[in-house]
């Protein structure tokens, strides 16, 4: 695959914007753009599940209260 490609800029309202090759193309339709000297660095947005965040959390140390098991009472409609 290259590596580099020429492309084109244009106009979207008042945003400047350019075509991805789609050799380029990245997944997902959100990405993060930041500034590095002269250079523009593109970078999709990871997104991540909630129980891969969960699973990076550590477990409470504190003890929770008991929680009585109450059963409904039947209500006559």
């Amino acid at each position: 695959m290259r590596t580099e490609r020429h492309v084109s800029l244009f106009k979207n309202g008042r945003n400047q914007a350019l075509r991805i090759p789609r050799e380029f193309e990245l997944a997902g339709n959100k990405a993060i753009v930041r500034k590095e000297g002269d250079r523009l660095i593109i970078e999709p947005v990871q997104r991540h599940s909630l129980l891969a965040m969960l699973s990076t959390w550590e477990p409470l140390e504190e003890s929770l209260p008991a929680i009585a098991d109450l059963t409904a009472e039947p209500i006559d409609i």
